[in-house]
């Protein structure tokens, strides 16, 4: 279930770090909490939907690699994107 098109630009406007800024790894952490956040509720609502649970596992995956990248990389700036997340260090 992806996200909607609005909705994915209105993360990418909210956290971009230059004009045109749609791939720095603080976007793609945030496109992927609010991804995270959607399967969660779906996975709340369809307790046996297996394939979407895989999914949600992989996501959550791919967003703590990027943010140990991050944090290698610029430690304030994963400490603000964090903050502004409410993610857990």
């Amino acid at each position: 279930m992806p996200l909607e098109k609005n909705a994915k630009d209105r993360i990418i406007k909210k956290y971009k770090t230059h004009e045109g800024d749609t791939g720095s790894p603080e976007v793609q952490i945030a496109i992927l909490s609010a991804e995270i956040e959607q399967l969660t509720g779906h996975l709340k609502e369809h307790k046996k939907d297996f394939s979407s649970r895989r999914g949600l596992l992989r996501k959550v995956g791919l967003r703590r690699r990027l943010f140990r990248y991050l944090q290698k990389e610029n430690l304030a700036g994963s400490l603000a994107i964090a903050e502004k997340l409410k993610l857990k260090l």
